[in-house]
């Protein structure tokens, strides 16, 4: 398969930044586009909707279905699926996109920021996809891809920020668990992470980040694409890079993603 043409995507926080690259990528093959996000009310300090999003989704030829949901809430999420199938008949790919964040030590971290990190990383995750399987494991070629780190148990990556990596690790472990489970059943679970920073409006928000040193979504973009249409039985369990990943399908000008071409990248989390 080399396109999603007439594929559903189902997409978490793809109201901006990469989720939104990935959905404008795949809409470019004609694919269907459900933008399951919060945004529903443009915020100053992070612009896009699910409503924007929805209109340069269908600017790049998919077809878009913005629906406004919290993964935190599971009568949303299962509103949102059973939309979807209303709408499109099925689903054929989850893409667990949504993620929060808070980079600051235990005695930094509020409970109400711990909590909210662990429910809409891995529990978000776990609860999307438990909602998407049945309709996932009745498509032709159904694919859970994750944005989530490979598993890493290095204390650097712990002590900094233990609540931030212990909700992206879950991610991380859920894709291990859903592989194990329903990679035999012919659904292809990967977990997806990037070599560099990438340029986010999220990425704007935390103090310190020279956005000239990152990469843009573009990179991430074309990544998820190279394994979503990769065969599911063929590529099941893995935790990618996306640089490693397009090196291995002949991408070899990594400077046409560059914010700043020529500056030094700035490497990403949890990867040593």
């Amino acid at each position: 398969m080399t396109n999603l043409r007439g594929k559903t995507l189902f997409i978490t926080g793809a109201s901006r930044g990469i989720g939104l690259a990935i959905a404008k990528r795949a809409a470019r093959d004609g694919a269907n586009i459900v933008v399951a996000a919060k945004s529903g009310v443009a915020n100053p300090k992070l612009p896009g909707t699910i409503y924007s999003a929805a209109a340069e989704i269908e600017a790049e030829g998919g077809i878009a279905l913005p629906l406004q949901v919290d993964i935190r809430e599971e009568e949303q999420v299962h509103a949102a699926v059973a939309a979807t199938v209303a709408r499109f008949g099925g689903i054929d790919i989850l893409i667990n996109n949504a993620s929060a964040i808070w980079l600051r030590g235990a005695l930094d971290t509020p409970m109400k920021r711990f909590d909210l990190m662990q429910q809409v990383n891995s529990r978000g995750s776990f609860l999307c996809a438990q909602a998407c399987l049945p309709e996932l494991l009745k498509a032709s070629n159904p694919h859970i891809l994750t944005l989530a780190p490979p598993i890493n148990l290095a204390p650097k990556w712990w002590g900094p920020h233990v609540g931030y990596t212990l909700a992206k690790m879950g991610m991380s472990f859920v894709t291990l668990g859903l592989a194990a489970e329903f990679g035999p059943r012919g659904v292809g679970v990967n977990a997806l992470w990037p070599r560099t920073v990438i340029l986010t409006d999220a990425l704007k928000m935390i103090p310190g980040v020279d956005p000239n040193g990152a990469r843009t979504p573009a990179i991430m973009a074309d990544a998820a694409h190279a394994i979503l249409t990769t065969p599911a039985a063929q590529m099941t369990g893995q935790f990618l890079v996306d640089e490693d990943l397009l090196r291995s399908r002949g991408i070899s000008d990594f400077e046409q993603y560059a914010v700043q071409p020529g500056r030094p990248l700035l490497p990403d989390f949890f990867l040593d």
